[in-house]
């Protein structure tokens, strides 16, 4: 099939952009002054740090401790967001939007230690991105769209794998006919699945009911890519608090310096690495059909920001990349045994099994190390797969620092004054692992 173009333009806002009234009404000016002609698909996340105090809420939830008064403090939140927008009794997505708020208590309500943690995890943490679209579309006067009608997904809760195929068929059924009446609002982050369950009263037969998955944590860029591969998009515009793909997180490097213009293959290596401006899975739906990715300022947004697409470029300045919350666990086989390919082949199922993505790796004869996010649930689990076979050890609260294009400098800078408990480079390459 010929690959063309729709015209349509996708914009991405993150929690910073959305995180109350005056971001919400910047939003708007942006669509307005800056934004496209032609169709507009813009997917949010959910406002502020929302997900991370419904991470709280939730985990209060599921151990059974109270959390009625971090729930209160998020509606509150939200509801006072919706009054400075105007969102009032009878405005149309009124109902909507309080009836999502009620769900979420019933949702609480029902959580039960016995269930599955990952599961319901995605259920609840949702409702943040669902909340946000409500007030977006309304200050926008646009169209709210589900998108769990639209991505369609596996049942890997969190981290759910999509199904291009039906989602392609969707996002064209459904999205189609609402862009070309103004903008069109949904979700980032989250997807449906049809999960099968058997019932108690005959275990062999499997029914099927919708049920909320997400794309991992800060998918929302992901989502973008997915809508703008399946509807052939024109382009995906990402708005950030930064002016465009840094070197380094301006946070943490006060002398960063923007990349104009950077090729598909060179971000998707950053990102894989840890760089925080876009989720490692956006580039490659985009690349696969040549759309560009344009990462903005909504601080600035007429700034021109960073393309991405495909390009070639001179050398780049060393990019910096930090990376909190790291584990570095190291296997020794029983015997003392070298570590041979059948013992890889054990460790690498139980670290997929266990869903640990690795971020480093390094073997010597008796033991193989491994660099991972850090994630106690995740991590006990994988303790108890290997458990017998090898000796495990393990320590967290560690700092992953990669140096992209690195040169002596560069490395004398952010080594110089730390102990080093892993390093490894490859050509263009430096990473090495500290307690900080």
């Amino acid at each position: 099939m010929k690959d063309e173009r729709t015209g349509l333009q996708v914009y991405k806002f993150g929690g910073a952009s959305v995180k109350d009234a005056a971001a919400i009404l910047n939003l708007c000016r942006i669509v307005r002054d800056f934004g496209p002609s032609g169709p507009l698909l813009i997917v949010v996340s959910a406002m502020g740090k929302t997900t991370n105090a419904l991470e709280e809420i939730y985990d209060l939830a599921y151990t059974k401790k109270d959390y009625k008064a971090l729930l209160q403090q998020l509606e509150d939140y939200h509801f006072k967001t919706a009054v400075e927008l105007d969102l009032t009794a009878i405005s149309p997505a009124w109902g909507y939007f309080n009836k999502l708020l009620m769900q979420l208590r019933q949702r609480l309500e029902k959580v039960k230690p016995s269930d599955d943690y990952d599961e319901y995890y995605d259920q609840v943490i949702s409702f943040g991105e669902l909340l946000a679209s409500q007030l977006v579309a309304h200050a926008l006067g646009g169209q709210a769209i589900d998108c769990r009608q639209v991505i369609h997904t596996d049942s890997t809760w969190r981290e759910g794998r999509v199904d291009w195929a039906s989602t392609e068929e969707y996002a064209n059924t459904i999205l189609s006919s609402f862009l070309h009446h103004g903008p069109v609002v949904t979700q980032g982050f989250l997807g449906g699945t049809s999960y099968g369950i058997s019932t108690n009263q005959n275990p062999e037969k499997t029914i099927y009911r919708e049920r909320t998955t997400t794309l991992g944590r800060e998918g929302s860029d992901y989502s973008a890519a997915i809508f703008a591969y399946c509807l052939r998009a024109e382009s995906v515009t990402i708005w950030k608090d930064v002016p465009g793909l840094l070197n380094a997180d301006p946070k943490i490097f006060p002398d960063t310096v923007l990349y104009p213009e950077i090729s598909y293959q060179e971000t998707i290596e950053m990102a894989f690495y840890g760089a925080s401006v876009i989720h490692p899975k956006t580039l490659k739906p985009l690349a696969d059909r040549h759309i560009p990715l344009r990462v903005r300022s909504f601080l600035d947004p007429a700034a021109p920001g960073t393309l991405i697409h495909d390009c070639q470029h001179p050398p780049l300045v060393p990019a910096f990349i930090r990376k909190g919350g790291q584990c570095l666990l190291s296997f020794e086989s029983k015997d003392f045994a070298f570590i041979s390919e059948e013992n890889l082949e054990v460790i690498f199922g139980a670290l997929a099994q266990a869903r640990l993505k690795i971020n480093l790796m390094q073997n010597s004869a008796i033991s193989f190390s491994v660099c991972t996010d850090y994630n106690e649930m995740r991590l006990q689990r994988l303790l108890g797969l290997l458990q017998g076979r090898f000796r495990v050890h393990y320590n967290s609260e560690l700092t992953l620092f990669t140096i992209k294009y690195y040169d002596a400098a560069s490395i004398e800078r952010l080594t110089a004054g730390r102990a080093l408990l892993l390093e490894q480079r490859t050509r263009s390459t430096f990473q090495f692992l500290v307690r900080e």
